[in-house]
């Protein structure tokens, strides 16, 4: 999942014209936790991943599936 996560909620955010710290701050969640998704150092939580496919409003398949 890291893979395609990591890519995918970057190209989401950038795509929202978001920064990290706005992301964060919109999903109650630190600037650090965010960067660490986009590099794959760290993976959501199941709750937290269904609050960024609603924030995105796309499923967790899209949000954890092939690249966009």
């Amino acid at each position: 999942m890291k893979n395609n996560f990591s890519k995918n909620i970057k190209e989401y955010r950038l795509s929202a014209s978001l920064t990290q710290g706005e992301l964060a701050d919109r999903l109650k969640t630190t600037q650090r936790k965010v960067s660490y998704w986009e590099s794959g150092k760290i993976e959501p939580d199941l709750d937290t991943l269904i609050a960024i496919a609603e924030f995105f409003d796309v499923s967790i398949d899209e949000l954890v599936g092939r690249p966009i």
